[in-house]
């Protein structure tokens, strides 16, 4: 059995809440633009609650990028609190959607 040697190829996934302003502000397009930038699959939708919720994909180092970009303060709106954890990645996304 192959190890694991931590190869841009151990893809993981993030799976994001991010609560504050981030409805009606550009905020799902803004995070895809980003995920795409950044090669990632996945999606971003707006959920009842006012906070949208974000499943990224891909190399560790650029899911931890997004995840820094959610938190940084320069995203559309206006971010509170972002809840996330990190899991393996199960590959069913082709690309990055916004629904």
């Amino acid at each position: 059995m192959a190890g694991h040697d931590g190869s841009a190829s151990d893809s993981v996934r993030l799976d994001a809440r991010v609560f504050g302003v981030v409805q009606g502000v550009g905020f799902r397009f803004w995070t895809m633009g980003k995920a795409e930038e950044l090669g990632l699959t996945g999606e971003v939708k707006n959920l009842d609650d006012g906070s949208v919720a974000v499943v990224a994909e891909g190399p560790e180092p650029q899911v931890r990028d997004l995840l820094d970009w959610l938190n940084s303060g320069r995203t559309p709106g206006r971010v509170e609190r972002v809840d996330n954890e990190m899991s393996a990645a199960e590959g069913r996304f082709r690309g990055f959607n916004a629904r």
